[in-house]
């Protein structure tokens, strides 16, 4: 993970758009540009299996939709970023637009790499509570495990460590992910 201003100006949607398409993960927070370069074979392979088990459990019953990177989510003009996985209940389905979601998912996932988890665990996990975000996942693939974090008012409680299995419930939706199946 890499910071690449440090400029008092605030870069916005607009300077997002400039940037280049080199093959690493772009993302604006908060008015800085952040970039890594793209994930491990592993990361992959844990990213795809759990957006397979949320994609049979939550799209295939039409209770809502699972995006996974590279999809845009405009949260403000400031803050732009591409989380590993994420869902949007079928209520709230408005807010996808052609190119990027406008606005806060229901529920994000985040892989953590080496390279990426003190933003994961520190810069979008406060970022994804300021825009309130319900609920936020930060999948270890190294200690096969997620930390669950609850939206109870607008700060997430203290972290829930899931090794077993996890479940997700919002709206319509109700599923209960078996982990092993994802490492």
């Amino acid at each position: 993970m890499g910071v690449l201003t440090g400029s008092p100006v605030k870069l916005t949607y607009d300077d997002y758009l400039l940037l280049p398409d080199d093959g690493n993960i772009h993302e604006i927070i908060d008015g800085e540009h952040y970039m890594a370069a793209s994930p491990s074979t592993y990361h992959q392979t844990v990213s795809r299996r759990l957006q397979f088990l949320l994609y049979e459990a939550i799209e295939l019953t039409g209770a809502g939709v699972v995006f996974n990177a590279p999809t845009d989510v405009r949260l403000s003009d400031h803050d732009i970023v591409v989380p590993d996985i994420f869902v949007i209940q079928e209520s709230r389905t408005q807010m996808i637009s052609p190119s990027l979601v406008l606005g806060p998912p229901d529920l994000v996932i985040e892989i953590i790499s080496p390279s990426s988890a003190t933003k994961d665990r520190e810069i979008k996990r406060r970022l994804y509570e300021r825009f309130l975000v319900p609920e936020y996942w930060l999948v270890n693939p190294e200690h096969h495990a997620i930390e669950r974090f609850l939206l109870e008012g607008e700060r997430y409680g203290e972290s829930d460590l899931r090794a077993d299995s996890i479940r997700y419930r919002a709206g319509a939706i109700d599923v209960t992910v078996d982990l092993r199946r994802v490492w």
